[in-house]
């Protein structure tokens, strides 16, 4: 992806979740992206905890800015690997937050995990 690339889409993909604006932050997405997080565990049960494509992405995030609507990130740093890039975050409650993105050759997200510091109870502070 390159240094360059790599900034270029972290600061996309906090402003477009600060901004609560999700066919942003879907545009990073491949249509059959899927998505391991203990927060989808929390808001949707069922799902063991993955999200499969982009229109369950939606369904999923939509129902995460609902029930966070304060959602917020800081970028602590972000780190880049062949395929890979990790961004370490701080979300609105303070929580340190790694979202761990594997990319396909045009850049954009075919497999993503959201993992959390400490105890996963309630990562996101979702009501």
């Amino acid at each position: 992806m390159g240094m360059i690339a790599a900034r270029e889409f972290v600061d996309g993909w906090v402003a477009a979740w600060n901004a609560h604006d999700l066919e942003a932050v879907l545009a990073h997405f491949t249509e059959d992206a899927e998505f391991a997080s203990p927060v989808a565990v929390q808001l949707l049960p069922d799902s063991g905890g993955v999200v499969r494509g982009k229109a369950a992405l939606r369904a999923y995030w939509a129902e995460g800015l609902r029930r966070i609507p304060d959602l917020r990130f800081e970028v602590v740093g972000y780190y880049e690997g062949v395929g890979i890039l990790v961004i370490n975050y701080r979300n609105q409650i303070g929580r340190l937050v790694n979202e761990v993105l594997l990319l396909d050759a045009d850049g954009r997200v075919s497999r993503g995990y959201g993992t959390y510091l400490g105890d996963p109870g309630n990562p996101a502070g979702a009501r």
